[in-house]
């Protein structure tokens, strides 16, 4: 069969859409692209089992509407999956029906967080044949693609909504008990992984590129996380299957950085593990690496080891620092915890980046104030430096979601106005407040002891180039959280 797999272009005076392999919706003003793993698996599985496959990001490839058409009309696709966030799906249903228009024949399957938590809305406003909902899409597709073509005996395959003469169908339960180490290793060619190789803030060094090692993340709790919708089941591959691709990775590509975007790396013996064979193969002096991580967790002694294994960056979702909506959120750690953890990260020779967000629904200003100055305090001791703010947005499938309707916190239900150009909850403070706090936030890091210990840590060229990237990183986060 013919497969396509991509993401249709969505011009918007709001910037670029974030939308490959992210957990939380943003348009950005000034672009990142992020290699879409699981996407690419899907497109790597159906490939090996002899479909024709094309990848066609038209995002990434700043393609524009009448361009992607174009390809879609020239391959003309048997089955074509996309993946779809909330603030866009609304816009996937009108280009869905445009693709239909374009070549009738062609089967649609939508993907993604959202749909897995509402597949019959996209099944009632649009001509899509199929949702596979849950995270392992990439096996569902070709459990799909295997029933399409008569190849496996019985039913559809669990997870998939699709259509019958009268009536919109569920085969059941989707599954998450796929052994991620029988997964290929990525054919990054078909794939195009240098359009996500150099416009990515998590890359100091390029070309970079992105591993996942697991789905998602061993906590999993996370009341906001839109991905909770996808995974319930922590799964991880092995870390000599991680070693060997990184080992394919320096021998075939001229990689300088990578990223695993597990949603939190993998701990204990576990990480152990992996640091160690990093070192013992020597891949630590070829390489630097990237990685998602939980405060608290870590100590001393295993940030030295991540950062003699060649980590640089280490990602660190902190969120708040008011201890009672760390709690709500079910957030793992404490918020005593968020200050050592980074104090320890960076004393090991790391560079942690923290994740942090305001618009909590039971937030006073006081609290949501506590965030901003943490993260300014954090800066002026040099303990961070980078971070990215953000806005919460409780998208359908998540606990939080749930808790607004009951508490009857939401604004709206009308999923375009989920992109985090505004607060979607209520609050104790005007909307212009939140967002100014976002700002506040990305301005904290503006501090002179800042300024001058960066300065003073300048040592090559890649220096220069990666903290003028951020500068103009900052300036377009300051664009994306306008009133």
């Amino acid at each position: 069969m013919k497969v396509m797999i991509g993401y249709p272009p969505i011009p918007s005076e709001k910037g670029v859409p974030l939308l490959s392999q992210n957990r939380q919706f943003q348009w950005f003003n000034k672009p990142t692209y992020i290699y879409p793993m699981i996407p690419a698996y899907a497109a790597t599985m159906a490939l090996r089992a002899g479909h024709e496959v094309k990848w066609a990001d038209g995002i990434a490839e700043r393609w524009t509407p009448e361009q992607f058409e174009r390809e879609y009309r020239e391959f003309s696709p048997d089955i074509f999956l996309l993946e779809a966030k909330t603030p866009i799906i609304k816009r996937y249903w009108d280009c869905i029906a445009r693709l239909k228009e374009i070549h009738p024949s062609g089967l649609i399957a939508l993907c993604g967080d959202h749909v897995t938590a509402l597949p019959e809305e996209s099944m009632s406003h649009c001509p899509v044949d199929f949702v596979l909902t849950g995270g392992d899409y990439d096996f569902l597709l070709l459990d799909l693609l295997e029933h399409l073509q008569g190849a496996s005996e019985g039913s559809m395959p669990a997870g998939i909504y699709y259509r019958t003469s009268h009536d919109i169908v569920n085969s059941g339960r989707f599954q998450l008990a796929n052994d991620l180490d029988a997964l290929p290793r990525l054919d990054r060619e078909l794939t195009k992984w240098t359009l996500y190789s150099v416009e990515n803030g998590n890359f100091k060094y390029t070309p970079g590129t992105y591993t996942m090692v697991g789905r998602d993340c061993w906590w999993g709790k996370c009341s906001f996380c839109s991905w909770t919708t996808l995974y319930g089941n922590w799964r991880r591959q092995s870390p000599t299957k991680l070693l060997d691709e990184i080992g394919h990775l320096l021998q075939h590509y001229s990689i300088r950085e990578i990223f695993d975007d597990t949603g939190c790396f993998p701990a204990g013996k576990w990480l152990r593990e992996f640091c160690e064979g990093m070192i013992e193969r020597g891949y630590n002096r070829k390489v630097v690496l990237g990685c998602n991580m939980i405060p608290g967790v870590l100590g001393h002694e295993q940030y030295s080891l991540m950062a003699k294994a060649g980590f640089r960056f280490v990602l660190f979702g902190l969120e708040s620092a008011c201890q009672e909506t760390l709690e709500r959120i079910h957030k793992c750690g404490k918020a005593r915890e968020i200050e050592d953890s980074m104090r320890m990260a960076k004393e090991a020779g790391l560079e942690p980046h923290v994740t942090c967000m305001v618009g909590y629904p039971w937030e006073t200003r006081e609290q949501a104030q506590a965030t901003i100055d943490l993260t300014r305090r954090m800066f002026d001791k040099g303990y961070i430096d980078t971070l990215q703010a953000t806005m919460v947005v409780p998208y359908p499938g998540t606990p939080l979601f749930r808790e607004c309707r009951e508490n009857g916190w939401l604004k709206t239900e009308d999923w375009d106005r989920y992109d985090m150009r505004e607060p979607i909850m209520k609050t104790a403070m005007p909307d212009e407040e939140v967002m100014k706090m976002t700002r506040s936030i990305y301005r904290s890091f503006l501090t002179p002891r800042f300024v001058l210990r960066k300065l003073a840590r300048i040592r090559s060229w890649s220096d220069i180039v990666y903290y003028w990237r951020a500068f103009i990183r900052l300036l377009g986060h300051l664009l994306d959280f306008r009133a």
